[in-house]
């Protein structure tokens, strides 16, 4: 069995938004390709591509299952109904025999580590421009 992941945001109309899906897809890849070899982001709306064209990109590469992970912190209204829609969609236009969502990104060690960090960062930029 072959299984592919989409990592799927909400999309923007700010193409740089959107950047930041790919570029995080790429890093995912660079650090995990040898455990996953079909690696696709997916925009859930406003942008491409979408969940639909992501399941078709895993499948076209020899995915017959496929993980759909949301690059979302918490289990709100997209989680629970519009991501398992598109999925669900998107797996019968393509025969894709097996899918499941992955949970949200949600509260974890690494989260709280990663607030810290943007709060420190917050505080040297003021720092820095107190001092000029």
């Amino acid at each position: 069995m072959s299984v592919a992941i989409v990592i799927v945001d909400h999309g923007s109309r700010s193409p740089e938004s959107n950047r930041l899906l790919h570029e995080l897809v790429d890093r995912f890849v660079r650090l995990y390709g040898e455990r996953y070899a079909v690696v696709e982001p997916a925009h859930m709306e406003l942008a491409e591509p979408t969940v639909a064209t992501a399941f078709a990109r895993c499948v076209a590469r020899g995915a017959d299952e496929i993980v759909v992970c949301p690059f979302f912190l918490g289990p709100g209204k997209h989680w629970q109904q519009d991501i398992p829609r598109l999925a669900a969609e998107a797996a019968e236009i393509f025969e894709v025999k097996h899918h499941v969502l992955a949970a949200p990104l949600g509260l974890d060690e690494l989260m709280l580590k990663l607030l810290d960090k943007r709060i420190g960062q917050a505080i040297e930029r003021r720092r820095e421009a107190v001092q000029s």
